[in-house]
This record gives C-alpha cells, sequence and structure tokens, in this order.
C-alpha cells in the first residue's frame, strides 16, 4: 500500500471516530474540504503543517496519528 493511501485511511478512520463528516472536521482545523478530501483518498502528499493540524484537531500527537502508517 502507498505511504499516501496508508496515511490517508487513518485520518479517515480516526476522523470517522470523532463522528465529523470530512467537511466539518476541515471547517475545524481550518483546512478546505477537497484539500483534505485529497489527504484521505491518498492523493495528496501532505505537508508536516497539515498533519500537524489534523493531529491537533484530533486530539492527538503526530506520532498518534502515525500509528500503523507505512
Amino acid at each position: 500500500m502507498r505511504l499516501q493511501t496508508s496515511f490517508g485511511d487513518r485520518c479517515r478512520q480516526l476522523r470517522r471516530m470523532t463522528g465529523l463528516s470530512q467537511e466539518k472536521f476541515a471547517y475545524h482545523i481550518g483546512m478546505d474540504r477537497s484539500y483534505y478530501a485529497s489527504i484521505e483518498t491518498g492523493t495528496r502528499n501532505v505537508t508536516l503543517s497539515s498533519m500537524a493540524k489534523i493531529a491537533k484537531g484530533l486530539g492527538i500527537t503526530m506520532s498518534e496519528l502515525l500509528v500503523g502508517v507505512g
């Protein structure tokens, strides 16, 4: 599995646990919905700053965000 796809799957899994839609979660973290959606689908090579936003929005550390990725 590609690294981006694996990371996207992890983001989707954790976001769904929050009960938020992609749109609401992206708004919550200050990210465009289409940009966030491309992260979840694995078509975007995500930056560290975007990873930090996602982790903060989920209330976890970046290392917890990366568990099982790769």
